[in-house]
């Protein structure tokens, strides 16, 4: 069964490429998109996916105060952030809200694949066999 992601970014072209990148080019499922963090929160406790990409710069409700609220709604649920604004969210910041990784958008697609690929590997590692 493939892993189940949720995109959560404001501008349409950049959903549409994280999420015609990631059908193309992996064995991830993207579930459902949002526009801001208020549609992320409604996304992620209606479709319980297995990751989130979150972008920081949204209306309505920005990603930082999205991560905040999706941390204790869907707390097993790893967020990377994908942003331009990298260098803004610091590590510590960054492990406060519970953000698992942050990936500058100027990285690139292939490194965003990467980076979840690992977490949802190790994340998948660490949980215990099903009884």
């Amino acid at each position: 069964m493939p892993k189940r992601v949720l995109i959560v970014e404001d501008e349409p072209s950049v959903r549409n490429a994280v999420r015609v990148f990631l059908e193309h080019q992996s064995p991830l499922e993207v579930c459902g998109e949002a526009a801001n963090g208020v549609e992320a929160v409604d996304k992620a406790n209606a479709l319980q996916p297995d990751l989130i990409i979150l972008d920081l710069s949204m209306p309505h409700m920005n990603g930082i105060e999205a991560a905040s609220l999706l941390r204790s709604r869907v707390p097993n649920t790893p967020i990377v952030v994908y942003t331009m604004f990298g260098d803004v969210l610091g590590k510590q910041l960054a492990a406060a809200l519970g953000v698992a990784a942050i990936v500058s958008k100027s990285d690139g697609l292939a490194v965003l694949l990467a980076r979840i690929e690992a977490l949802l590997e190790s994340n998948t590692l660490v949980q215990p066999p099903a009884a």
